[in-house]
C-alpha cells in the first residue's frame, strides 16, 4: 500500500528493518506502559492530525504501514519523539517540507527503547506547524488477554474466516502504530487507510469515505475521523462483516448514522441487538445529552475480545449474552454494550488528561447501568444493582490519587469502576435528584449550547477538580470534605450508633479524622427521617424499645454496607 502523500513504495519495508533498529530491541516482548509524565520533547508539541495507512497480512500475521503526523509546536523543539513498540521496526523517516517529502538520513533518527527520536534539520520554534512521516512494519504484539492485556488478535470466526482486532487501552496505541502515546494529546482529526485481503471488511473510527479495489484482490478502506480522538481508541476491526444500518434522530434535532458490523453467522442475533442499541442511545441522549459524534457515526463491531470503548466503533464481544460482564447476573439488558456506549460521553466526549482521573471514565460509565435499570424497572432494581457493585469495592488505593499515573497502574486496585459509581450514588443522595442530574448533564455538556456542536469543539478534557467545582456550583455547597475523603485516600467512613434508655448518638468515624458532615437517613420503627451529623455526632431522642436502622436504603458509601 502506498500512502496518499508518498511516492516511496513501502513493499521494501521488511528488507530495510535493520537499518534503524537493533536486534535486541526487535526481540522485546514487553510493551512500554502508556501515559505518565510527558518528556520535555513530547510536551513541546500537540498533534493536529494523523494520516495512518496500514496493510495487514493474516497469513504471515504481519503489518506494513506508515503514518504522517502533523503537529503544532509550542516550545523550541530539537527532537521530534514518537512512541513505537520495539517489536515493530522503522524503515524510513521523512519530513514534509513546503509540500515535498524529504527523507531523513539514518543518523538523524535514533531508536531508543520504545521511542523514535527524530532530529530535525533545524530546531522548530513555537507557532510552527510541522509534519513527519514514518514507515514501519513487522509482527505486532499478539494480545495475551484482550482487552485487558492488549495488542492485536489474529483469530478465526466460527465459520473459519480471518478475524482481526486491536485493543490497547492499558498498554498504549504504540503496540501497533507510531504515535504520541499519551491521553493528554488528542488529534483534532485523523485519516485511517486499512488494506485487507478480500472478502474481509475493515471497520474503524469515524465515517467511511471510500473503498478502493486493488488488482491483487485486496481492498483499502478509508475512514475519516472528524472529531478529536484519544489514540488508544483508534481501532482495527476486520472480518467478513455484514453491516446492519439505520439512522437516529438526536435530541439535538439532527440525524446520525448507526452501524453494526456483525459476523454473517450472527446476523439474526445482530438484528435483535440492534434494536436494543437504539434504545440505549435514546436513554443516554435523554439523561446526559445528544450523542457526541453525530458528524461521524455511532458504530459497533463484533470482536473476538469482550469489549472496549473505541470511539464511534465500539468493540462488542459479549456473544449476545446479557451476563457476559456481570458475573452471571442478567440485568435485563446487554450490560456490555450499555457500559461501552457510556464511554462515548464519559471518556470520549469528556476525557481525563491524566490516568489518575480515570474514575471519570469508568466510574461514570459503571453508574449508568444501575441508572438504566432504574429507568426500565424502578427504584428497587436500581438499589439491587448498586448493592451488587458495592460488594466488589476493595478500598485499598485512592480513587483519584494526587500523582501522575500510567494506564496500567490506575487499573491495579484503584476501584475506578464500582467505587467511582458509588461516589456518584452518594453524591446523588447528598444533593438531591434534580441537582444531581443537572450536574451529570453539565459534566457532559457545560451548557445547552454545547449540545448543538458537532465540529469537535464539544469535546474537552476534565479533571476531578473540575467535577468537584461543577458539583459545588450547582449544589451551592462546599464539597471539599466529600471529594477529599472519597477520592484522595482509600478508606471509607464508618457510621456508628450508641444508645441509652432515652436517646441515641449517631456519629461518623473517618480516617485521620477527616471532616465528613454527611447527613444520614434513619429508620425509626419503619419511618425514615434525615438527620444532620455534625463533627461531634447527632443526638436524637428515641425510646429504648424503638427499632433503629441507619441508612436503610444504603445511600452512602461507608464501611459495612455490602462488605
Amino acid at each position: 500500500m502506498t500512502h496518499p502523500l508518498r511516492s516511496i513504495h513501502i513493499g521494501v519495508v521488511l528488507a530495510l528493518l535493520l537499518s534503524l533498529s537493533s536486534p535486541s530491541q526487535a526481540q522485546s516482548t514487553t510493551p512500554y506502559d502508556s501515559g505518565g509524565e510527558l518528556s520535555v520533547e513530547q510536551a513541546s508539541y500537540d498533534v493536529l492530525h494523523y494520516d495512518l495507512s496500514i496493510s495487514l497480512d493474516p497469513t504471515t500475521q504481519t503489518v506494513e504501514g506508515e503514518v504522517v503526523v502533523t503537529a503544532s509546536v509550542h516550545a523550541p523543539l530539537s527532537w521530534f519523539v514518537l512512541d513505537l513498540d520495539p517489536l515493530l521496526t522503522v524503515s524510513t523517516v521523512w519530513q514534509v517540507w513546503k509540500g515535498d517529502e524529504v527523507r531523513l538520513p539514518k543518523e538523524q533518527v535514533e531508536i531508543r527503547g520504545g521511542q523514535i527520536w527524530i532530529r530535525p534539520f533545524r530546531t522548530h520554534q513555537p507557532g510552527e506547524t510541522i509534519s513527519y512521516g514514518v514507515a514501519y512494519g513487522g509482527s505486532p504484539r499478539i494480545a495475551p488477554n484482550p482487552p485487558w492485556d492488549g495488542g492485536i488478535q489474529w483469530e478465526k470466526t466460527p465459520s473459519g474466516a480471518d478475524w482481526i482486532a486491536t485493543s490497547c487501552q492499558t498498554i498504549g496505541a504504540d503496540v501497533w502504530w507510531p504515535v504520541k502515546d499519551h491521553v493528554s494529546d488528542e488529534p483534532a482529526t485523523m485519516d485511517i487507510h486499512i488494506r485487507v485481503p478480500e472478502p474481509l471488511v475493515a471497520a474503524s473510527n469515524g465515517r467511511l469515505r471510500d473503498i478502493e479495489q486493488h488488482e491483487d484482490q485486496t481492498r483499502t478502506y478509508h475512514w475519516h475521523v472528524s472529531n478529536p480522538i484519544n489514540v488508544y481508541n483508534v481501532a482495527l476491526n476486520i472480518a467478513p462483516y455484514r453491516v446492519i444500518e439505520d439512522e437516529m434522530e438526536s435530541v439535538a434535532g439532527d440525524v446520525y448514522p448507526i452501524q453494526f458490523y456483525v459476523l454473517p453467522e450472527d446476523y439474526e442475533k445482530g438484528l435483535e441487538l440492534f434494536e436494543e442499541i437504539k434504545d440505549h442511545l435514546a436513554f443516554y441522549e435523554e439523561f446526559v445529552g445528544p450523542y457526541p459524534f453525530r458528524s461521524d457515526k455511532y458504530g459497533v463491531a463484533q470482536t473476538p475480545h469482550l469489549g472496549m470503548e473505541h470511539q464511534t466503533i465500539i468493540a462488542y464481544g459479549a456473544g449476545f449474552d446479557n451476563t457476559s460482564m456481570t458475573r452471571g447476573t442478567d440485568l435485563g439488558f446487554d450490560a456490555l454494550h450499555h457500559h461501552e456506549l457510556a464511554h462515548e460521553w464519559w471518556g470520549n466526549l469528556v476525557t481525563n488528561s491524566d490516568w489518575s482521573d480515570m474514575w471519570l471514565h469508568e466510574g461514570f460509565g459503571s453508574y449508568m447501568q444501575p441508572l438504566y435499570r432504574e429507568y426500565l424497572l424502578g427504584a428497587d432494581s436500581y438499589d439491587e444493582a448498586m448493592m451488587q457493585q458495592r460488594r466488589g469495592i476493595r478500598n485499598t488505593k485512592s480513587l483519584a490519587p494526587d500523582s501522575i499515573l500510567t494506564s496500567q497502574s490506575i487499573y491495579a486496585g484503584h476501584d475506578i469502576y464500582s467505587k467511582g459509581s458509588w461516589v456518584l450514588h452518594t453524591l446523588r443522595y447528598l444533593v438531591g435528584d434534580e441537582t444531581f442530574f443537572t450536574i451529570l448533564r453539565r459534566q457532559a455538556y457545560p451548557s445547552p449550547e454545547w449540545e448543538t456542536r458537532t465540529d469537535g469543539s464539544q469535546t474537552r478534557f476534565a479533571t476531578s477538580e473540575d467535577f468537584q467545582g461543577l458539583a459545588e456550583a450547582w449544589s451551592k455547597q462546599n464539597l471539599s470534605w466529600f471529594f477529599d475523603l472519597y477520592l484522595r485516600q482509600p478508606e471509607v467512613p464508618r457510621l456508628s450508633i450508641t444508645r441509652d434508655a432515652t436517646s441515641a448518638l449517631i456519629s461518623w468515624t473517618t480516617p485521620d479524622g477527616l471532616p465528613f458532615p454527611m447527613p444520614i437517613d434513619i429508620s425509626i420503627d419503619g419511618k425514615i427521617r434525615r438527620i444532620d451529623v455534625p463533627e461531634r455526632g447527632a443526638v436524637i431522642t428515641v425510646s429504648e424499645s424503638a427499632e433503629l436502622v441507619l441508612d436503610p436504603n444504603n445511600r452512602v458509601l461507608r464501611a459495612g454496607n455490602g462488605e
